[in-house]
Parts: C-alpha cells; sequence; structure tokens
C-alpha cells in the first residue's frame, strides 16, 4: 500500500519551469536581417564583432568597421569595448569611449544599425526580448523589407527600395536630394530628375511603410537639407 502511494506522488511531481537557467551569457540580436539570434559568450577568450568574415559575430553592413567592438571577461564580469570603429559603439545609449561592463538586460548598439541584447549566466529572461520585434530591416539580396517583423508584401519597387536601401546606409544621417538621385536614379543627371519626382517617390515609400506601421513615422524630412531614416 505504501509503494502505491509512493508511486502516485511521483507522477503527480510537479513539471520542470520550461526555462531553466542559463549555464552561459549570450547576445542576441534584437534588429538587423537576423533578428533572434543567439551567440554564446566565452569567458577564455575575447569574442569579436564586426564586418570582416574573421569576426566572431559577423554584422554585414557597411555602417559597421571590419573590427568594430570586442566583449572579454575580466575574471568577475564581461566588458564590451570599442575598437575605434568609425561609427561607436553603444550600451543603453551611453557611448563606450572605455569599456563597459555589462548587466542583464543591458543593451548593446552596434553603429546605429544593429542591437543585441545582453542575457548573462544564470537569466532567465526569454530570448524573445521586448522590442526584438520592433523597427524597420530590410535584406539587399533579396530586396525584402519588414516592418515590426511584417514583411512588406508585395514587394517595394526597385526605385522605393534604393531610396531605403540609401537611407538605411546613411545611418540616420541626411541624405541630400542629389545623393538621392545618386542612388535612386545613377543613370540620370542631377538636371534630369525633378523635385517633385523626389518628393513624390518620398511619399509613396513613407506610404509603403505604413501600411505596415502607421504609428511611426521612419522617413523624416529634414526641410533645406533632405531625409533621414529613423528607425524603432
Amino acid at each position: 500500500m505504501n509503494t502505491e502511494s509512493t508511486n502516485h506522488e511521483e507522477t503527480q511531481r510537479p513539471a520542470e519551469p520550461a526555462v531553466r537557467p542559463r549555464e552561459s551569457a549570450m547576445l542576441v540580436l534584437q534588429r538587423g536581417a537576423e533578428s533572434g539570434r543567439v551567440w554564446p559568450l566565452d569567458r577564455t577568450r575575447p569574442i569579436s564583432i564586426g564586418r570582416n568574415e574573421d569576426c566572431d559575430i559577423v554584422l554585414p553592413d557597411r555602417q559597421v568597421s571590419r573590427h568594430h567592438a570586442r566583449i572579454s571577461w575580466d575574471g568577475e564580469r564581461f566588458l564590451v569595448e570599442d575598437l575605434g570603429s568609425k561609427n561607436g559603439t553603444h550600451v543603453n545609449g551611453q557611448e563606450a569611449a572605455e569599456p563597459i561592463a555589462l548587466r542583464d538586460g543591458d543593451e548593446v548598439q552596434i553603429a546605429l544599425r544593429f542591437k543585441l541584447a545582453f542575457v548573462d549566466a544564470g537569466a532567465t529572461a526569454p530570448l524573445s526580448l521586448e522590442g526584438g520585434d520592433e523597427g524597420l530591416r530590410l535584406d539587399k539580396e533579396t530586396r525584402q523589407v519588414w516592418v515590426n517583423n511584417t514583411q512588406i508584401d508585395p514587394p517595394l519597387s526597385l526605385h522605393q527600395f534604393r531610396l531605403l536601401e540609401a537611407l538605411w546606409d546613411a545611418g540616420g544621417s541626411v541624405i541630400t536630394r542629389d545623393q538621392v538621385i545618386e542612388a535612386v536614379w545613377p543613370e540620370a543627371s542631377s538636371e534630369g530628375v525633378s523635385e517633385q519626382a523626389i518628393d513624390a517617390l518620398v511619399r509613396r515609400l513613407r506610404e509603403r511603410v505604413a501600411e505596415t506601421d502607421e504609428e511611426f513615422r521612419y522617413i523624416i524630412t529634414v526641410r533645406g537639407h533632405g531625409f533621414r531614416l529613423e528607425n524603432r
């Protein structure tokens, strides 16, 4: 009788938690073409981040320097260090002019283009961290565009995508009307494209993006200067 009671208690044992503490720290890509990708961090050697293929974390974008940043273990914590990159490394909005210690949930931003969430060892936060699906991202090879993790369909026209790509490559900086012409109509001279044609293209691109996210204004007109991309 005792044996039956014991067996019954074993079958009623509560299930183990669905999310277990992690054995190693990691970075989770929150913004970029491969949003959600995970890279474990190694305490025995530094982890390099950059555009070059020999980096541990390769972020193939012209705004990212070839060897952009490095994450290393100092015996007590992970530190992120900028490697003299052109467009900078930030942690929670703070420029990493000197090595910064990472804490669970910190956001590492590479060149204002990629956002990586730091998940510390033992943390139980889910990998799909809040905000990971927000914003606009694009794939240059396939000319696909996503807004808040929803693909724009039907795809953008060639001219619309060229304009968006130029804004994307500017990394939040303003591009002039002449630069728009060079990027969208490379075969035309500046005199051959009217301001009305540029404004109409910008307006149509805004409309296409707004079909997926009408609450946020991604393409900003800077009067007297040009246009820039504001991402979530």
